[in-house]
Parts: structure tokens; sequence; C-alpha cells
């Protein structure tokens, strides 16, 4: 098979056109994913509850409920975190500003900026209290709106399944039928295996980082233990921001050397713990992606849908992963995305 310029070209519009398309719809596809996804989760729970006679109806609103519930309860914990972080405001505003005295005293010496003329750069960059305030409260209206369209169709899925289902289906050939089910199947089950193991790997985190900060007295160490925790959403680097804001935080509170060093030493030590015990244990191979193509999908899903695109990244690009393995035509896709194979070759 020969691959002509036109047909480089060609797929190359294609992907444009996808991820276009994918960042200028995001009002509508980002919640509707997002509810899809959160769907395979709460789709056993949803048909246990119809197993015992309870209406179907009913069913799908406790899961909603309770996805609510635990919402509120993390934003409540953060929340009551965040007020007793702010006590310390004036003193880590204290400390902040004795470390941007020296950096521009160092500026000074080596580039004959003086501070007045680095305080009016600094002053001319930032914005306004009022465009401060008003992005704020879009923030928040934004945020607000897609979690209601959100649980909107999540809603609707679970209580649709069965007829999207067989729409899906009737797509189909008769003959590609059942293969087509089994996509499905492994779709749902593949989204759900990660968003559980990801559950139960944040709340490890939040014990581990929660002792581990608490032994070193670090202030307001529920709170950084919850931070870490949560940002274990993005792989990598999440866990490795988490520990730069406690580090930098405890800092400006007034934390020894040892302290900072001793909250390094606990992010390592819990590194070691996540990738040689729990990583096996609760997540084992079930997400079966390569770092690689971990990383590119993390950066193209923040690209095209921002943060919620990170937290989205994993589940879609192993739900790709599972229908290229199922098509002929795409399994060599598949094999790029899924991991490398550890036995011994002869180059």
């Amino acid at each position: 098979m020969t691959i002509t310029k036109s047909s480089i070209i060609k797929t190359l519009l294609i992907l444009f056109l996808v991820f276009a398309g994918l960042h200028y719809a995001k009002e509508i596809l980002m919640p509707l994913t997002i509810g899809g996804v959160l769907a395979t989760l709460f789709f056993p729970l949803c048909k246990w509850m119809e197993g015992k006679k309870i209406p179907k109806g009913l069913a799908v609103l406790i899961c909603v409920l309770i996805l609510l519930i635990i919402i509120a309860g993390i934003s409540v914990l953060l929340g009551w975190q965040i007020a007793t972080l702010a006590n310390d405001f004036p003193i880590i505003k204290l400390k902040s500003r004795a470390i941007i005295d020296r950096i521009q005293e160092y500026i000074f010496n080596h580039s004959d900026i003086s501070a007045k003329e680095q305080f009016q750069i600094i002053k001319e960059e930032q914005p306004s209290y009022s465009n401060i305030i008003q992005s704020l409260v879009g923030s928040f209206t934004y945020i607000l709106t897609n979690l209601l369209f959100t649980l909107v169709y999540l809603f609707c899925l679970l209580f649709y399944r069965s007829h999207i289902k067989q729409f899906i289906l009737k797509l189909t050939p008769p003959s590609d039928q059942k293969e087509i089910e089994q996509v499905i199947y492994s779709a749902a089950l593949i989204s759900q295996q990660y968003l559980v193991g990801l559950s139960k790997m944040i709340v490890c985190l939040w014990i581990m980082y929660g002792v581990g900060f608490s032994i070193l007295g670090v202030k307001n160490a529920l709170f950084f233990a919850l931070l870490c925790g949560l940002l274990e959403i993005v792989p990598y680097v999440g866990n490795l921001t988490g520990t730069f804001l406690t580090v930098f935080v405890s800092a400006g509170q007034g934390a020894s050397v040892q302290m900072l060093g001793g909250i390094i030493v606990v992010y390592g030590i819990v590194q070691l713990i996540q990738g040689w015990l729990l990583e096996p244990l609760i997540v084992g191979h079930q997400v079966k992606i390569n770092p690689f193509t971990t990383i590119i999908a993390l950066v193209v899903g923040e690209l095209v849908w921002g943060i919620p695109g990170i937290f989205l990244a994993i589940p879609i690009i192993a739900m790709i992963k599972i229908v290229c393995d199922h098509f002929e035509p795409l399994k060599p896709y598949g094999f790029l995305i899924g991991p490398t194979e550890s036995k011994k070759r002869n180059y």
C-alpha cells in the first residue's frame, strides 16, 4: 500500500476538523461526555436497585442524589479547610513580602531595575479587583451551569440506556451486532473500572498524605492531603503539583527547612507505595495505555476542553483503544495506544 501526499493531507484535515468541532461544541459535548462517563460508574448500582423492584426512574434519581451528596461533601470539607487556612493569610502575606523583597533586590543587583520600577511593572500587569470579581462570578456560573447539565445528562443516559443501546445496534448490520454489543459492554466496563480504581486510589492518598503531614506537624495537613489526593486525577503531575503547593504555602507559614524537606520525603514515600503496591492491587492493568499516549491524551484534552478535558482524557482514550482492538483495520492504532510488550527482542 502506498501512502500518497493527498491521503496524508486528507487525514490531517479530518483530524483538524474533528478537534475543532470538539472545541467549539464543548458547551454541549463536555457535560454530555462527563455525564456518559459517570453513567458507566452508576450503571451497576442502578441495575441492582432495579433488580430489587425499585422503579427505574427512582433508581436513577437515587444515583444522581448520591453523586450530589459526594460532591457536596467534598466541597464542604474543602471549604472548611480553606476557611481555616484563611486565618494564616496575614502571616503568609508577610513571609511572601519578605521573599518578594529579596527577589526584587536580586533583580536590581543584576539588571539595574529599581524596586519602584519593578512594582510599577507588576501593577500594570495585575488585573483590577472588579475584573477579578467578574471573573470569579463568571467561573462560578459556568461551573454551576455545566454541573446542572451534567446531572440532567446523567439522569437521561441512565434512564434511556437500553433505548440508546438498541439505537446503536440498529445502525449496524445484523452480522456485526454481537461485535458492537461487546464493544459497548467493554467500553462501559473499562470506564467504570477506571473511575472505581481512581476513587479508591484518591482515598488511599488522602490517608497516607494526611498521616504523613500530620506527623510532620504541617499546618492545615487535612487540606493539603485532600488537595494532593484530588490532583491524582491528573496522572504524573497532579501529586507533584499538590506537593509543590504544600511546600510553598508551608514556607509562607514559617515552616522550618527540616519540615519542608520532610514534606518532599513524604511525597517520595507515598509515590513508592502508590507505584509498587497500590496501583497493582487497586488499579491493576485495567486501563492498558502506555505513558506516552497518556501524556498526549492529557495535553490534547486540556487544549480541547480545559480542566474537564484532563479528567476525561484517560477514560476516553481507553474506550478508543477498546474500539480499535475490536476492528481489524484499527488494530494498529490500538497497539500504538496500548502498553509496550516486555518480551525480549533481537535488534
